[in-house]
């Protein structure tokens, strides 16, 4: 939808846009778990599976030059944890047109589309920092803090069936990668490559890719080539590549989706929330970061997932003995 506004609206309409993001980095320095004392250590960090405050990821100082890219400042995600059943467009309107809250979210995102994005605004700001809008964390988002990944449903590239990301995903630890374009599959690369490396073959660990074409046409696109897909992506990827043309539209701020020409990556937990996030070509630290972080997840979910198979042999034996004992 296209929404014209004048220059005297645009000035007002400014700070209501601002508000928030100044809001959200005044918080931020409560949202993150504190970094290995080892820098990145593996070992170390995982060994630290407490929650605690850091300042490691801190947002803009008023010192920092106008325009340098600043470490994430806020939690990445929805607050309500996702359901396989999306809203039918029927429903969407009806919620729309009656629902007070849902009035609300259509002004708000129709005010941030008018006042932030024209047309070539995605494609403009790939012309600064490589499209990068934020620098990844060092730590994990505390998991008291973090948000949901939202329910993403695509076409599985091994057999066209349709898949939820949230079935996909629950009781492991996930890297989800959002991929749009050529350029948005090197970037998802150069995060993943070392995470893969050491990961891939794990149990508990998943690899998603989601091929996420917002526009309607470019999505008609990918669909006439599956075939092509099919051969340049690895048989073994092929039940856990997804392609999708979900409308996201109001759940693309949430998740931190600015551009949809850089490639986008997420640690998601086994409950299905956003624990980790990095966007565009990574560097050096961030994709140890997402390799270290990983390594947390994956390290605590296995000591869990042993723990309960301990408690649950030594019930049965209990019970067993309780029925030995009685005959």
């Amino acid at each position: 939808m296209a929404t014209i506004v004048s220059h005297h609206c645009r000035r007002a309409l400014v700070p209501l846009v601002s508000s928030t993001s100044t809001w959200l980095s005044l918080s931020s320095r409560n949202y993150f778990s504190s970094s290995p004392r080892a820098g990145f250590s593996s070992s170390k960090a995982t060994s630290d599976s407490k929650p605690h405050t850091s300042n490691s990821a801190t947002v803009k100082s008023k010192s920092s030059p106008e325009g340098e890219l600043q470490p994430l400042s806020r939690p990445l995600g929805v607050t309500e944890k996702p359901a396989i059943r999306h809203q039918t467009k029927l429903e969407r309107l009806k919620e729309v047109l009656t629902n007070d809250e849902a009035i609300a979210e259509q002004r708000k995102h129709l005010v941030k589309e008018a006042v932030t994005k024209g047309y070539f605004h995605d494609l403009n700001a790939t012309r600064r920092h490589g499209g990068k809008t934020w620098i990844a964390p060092k730590v994990l988002i505390r998991e008291d803090r973090s948000l949901y990944f939202p329910d993403i449903v695509g076409k599985s590239l091994a057999d066209g069936s349709e898949r939820h990301t949230t079935s996909m995903c629950m009781g492991k630890i996930s890297v989800i990668t959002i991929l749009s374009t050529k350029i948005s599959e090197i970037h998802a690369a150069s995060f993943t490559t070392p995470t893969l490396a050491r990961f891939a073959s794990h149990p508990l660990f998943n690899h998603l890719q989601i091929n996420l074409q917002l526009n309607a046409l470019k999505s008609i696109l990918v669909s006439l080539f599956l075939s092509s897909l099919r051969r340049t992506i690895p048989p073994e990827q092929h039940p856990f590549y997804l392609v999708s043309s979900q409308n996201i539209e109001y759940q693309r701020d949430a998740i931190g989706l600015a551009n949809d020409r850089v490639g986008y990556v997420y640690l998601v937990d086994e409950n299905l929330r956003i624990r980790w996030a990095g966007c565009a070509d990574a560097t050096a630290d961030e994709a140890r970061a997402l390799e270290v972080c990983t390594g947390m997840l994956v390290t605590r979910l296995d000591k869990r997932k042993r723990e309960m198979k301990e408690k649950g042999k030594k019930l049965l034996e209990e019970l067993q003995q309780d029925r030995a004992s009685e005959r």
